[in-house]
């Protein structure tokens, strides 16, 4: 009867989906290349992961609206992380501890066990003592249709962390034995606690994998643990932390004790719109992140939820991209070299000198397209170098990279007549001879990635088909550029 009810209210909300898809489709705001959903709401990365030989991606969606609210989880599955077969939802609410109509099933994780995909996830009710959060398990023999575990909830809050924030399980298996991170506050301070299973439904806590001591915010969302060669990195989205929103950590991990011992912390990616990024690993060994792009800290101030919102669909997940591991600790987040496999009318330019006046660069159809070059600094004299990007009708967004005064930023107050803000990071110079540059543009997001893809800016921008062209500028002397690369980007 219980299962009933889930499959009864997947039905419908399918239902929803598709007598809305065909109309969100012919939107003015749909992305060419990055994943988003048929209809409706989309939000955080789910149970990312390769199941016979697929890769699926679930996510928090809402099929009724094209804004947050009660949550189910969507799904699709894709053999080059490119493109995408949508299939059934895969999780709905159902039952006391997961249906409430301001929460549902909300972010986890997904894990193979004995040939069966479980998914992981925190049920989110109000039974009349206020919002609790529990982690809850669902199974699926086919990988399509899943049966919640009738034990659920599986955990419960411990003493000390609030009810309503214990949250986003992430779950790996190491030797016999099923460990699993979630996010958590207590005492209004940002948490990892670390659980470990033998059989994935009875779980122990172990210890306090990290924590902040108030330098990371009140509460950590979407945590993600796994190991990069020697060292172990923690990933996750801290609220209450300013312009940090998704944060990195590598160290030592130790399994005897379950603590990790962090020294280094860094930005993924200091975008507007980078947020609950979720890691997995492919066919061929590679670790690969995509994260929402989106951030809960500017979208509830406007007045609506956004230019797609009034298509029908909202939200969407950056580019996945791969993590790599530099000598000396840092972490690089590639783009997926599928992409490639999207490029037309490739351009190419070995070396130009940019001046003040503004230099046009042509890519692809000046709305979905690939940048890459190379700022020789050896050569340049120039304070600053620019990249408009998204140009037309009085509009555009700005790439700034400030030589002089050693900062990157992308500022989009003037990219759409709706989107705010400015993206601001460090720009290290120190003993390099260059800078390299790849950017990403799609019809509503730009995607900057300069340093070895170690200083990243995922920002959205909802700008018109006539917003098409780009220019680069130098100012304070002249800058010089090498390897210039463009192509425009098509599914199909």
């Amino acid at each position: 009867m219980e299962r009933n009810l889930m499959q009864l209210n997947i039905q419908r909300a399918q239902e929803e989906i598709d007598r809305k898809k065909e109309l969100v489709s012919k939107g003015s705001m749909r992305q060419e290349y990055h994943f988003m959903p048929q209809a409706g709401w989309m939000n955080d990365p789910n149970g990312l992961i390769c199941f016979r030989g697929k890769y699926h991606f679930f996510y928090q969606c809402n099929p009724y609206g094209a804004f947050w609210d009660c949550m189910y989880w969507g799904h699709a599955v894709s053999e080059d992380l490119i493109h995408w077969e949508y299939l059934p939802l895969a999780l709905a609410p159902s039952e006391s501890y997961d249906d409430y109509p301001k929460g549902g099933c909300f972010s986890g994780s997904a894990i193979v066990c004995e040939d069966k995909l479980f998914l992981m996830y925190t049920g989110t009710a109000n039974n009349g003592n206020g919002v609790e959060q529990t982690q809850c398990i669902a199974y699926s023999t086919d990988g399509i249709h899943f049966e919640k575990y009738g034990g659920n909830p599986v955990l419960r809050a411990p003493k000390g962390i609030k009810a309503d924030c214990f949250r986003d399980p992430k779950v790996w298996k190491h030797g016999d034995t099923y460990y699993m991170v979630c996010g958590a506050s207590r005492d209004n301070k940002g948490l990892a606690l670390l659980y470990r299973s033998k059989d994935m439904f009875h779980w122990s806590f172990f210890n306090v994998l990290a924590e902040s001591r108030g330098e990371w915010g009140f509460m950590w969302e979407c945590p993600d643990f796994f190991q990069a060669g020697d060292q172990y990195v923690l990933t996750f989205s801290p609220m209450g932390a300013g312009d940090h929103t998704s944060v990195y950590m590598v160290g030592d991990f130790d399994y005897e004790t379950g603590k990790f011992d962090y020294y280094i912390s860094k930005e993924i990616d200091w975008g507007l719109d980078y947020y609950a990024p979720q890691s997995f690993e492919t066919m061929d060994g590679r670790r690969i992140m995509v994260a929402w792009a989106n951030e809960w800290e500017w979208m509830p101030l406007w007045k609506d939820w956004g230019p797609s919102y009034r298509e029908g669909w909202s939200g969407f997940f950056n580019l996945p991209r791969e993590v790599r591991k530099k000598p000396d600790g840092l972490l690089q987040f590639v783009p997926v070299k599928e992409l490639e496999n999207l490029r037309v009318n490739p351009i190419k330019k070995e070396k130009f000198v940019l001046e003040e006046q503004e230099t046009e660069i042509k890519a692809g159809d000046g709305i979905c397209y690939e940048i890459k070059f190379n700022l020789d600094l050896q050569e340049t004299t120039a304070d600053q170098v620019e990249i408009k990007l998204r140009c037309g009708d009085g509009k555009n967004t700005v790439c700034l990279f400030d030589l002089k005064k050693g900062e990157m930023s992308v500022d989009r107050n003037f990219g759409d007549g709706w989107s705010k803000g400015i993206s601001r990071s460090i720009l290290n110079l120190k003993e390099k001879n260059e800078l390299d540059v790849h950017v990403f543009v799609d019809r509503s997001s730009v995607e900057i990635f300069a340093d070895q893809y170690s200083n990243n800016h995922s920002n959205n921008v909802f700008a018109s088909d006539e917003q098409n062209q780009i220019f680069m500028s130098a100012y304070g002397g002249k800058a010089v550029i090498s390897g210039l690369e463009t192509y425009g980007l098509k599914l199909s």
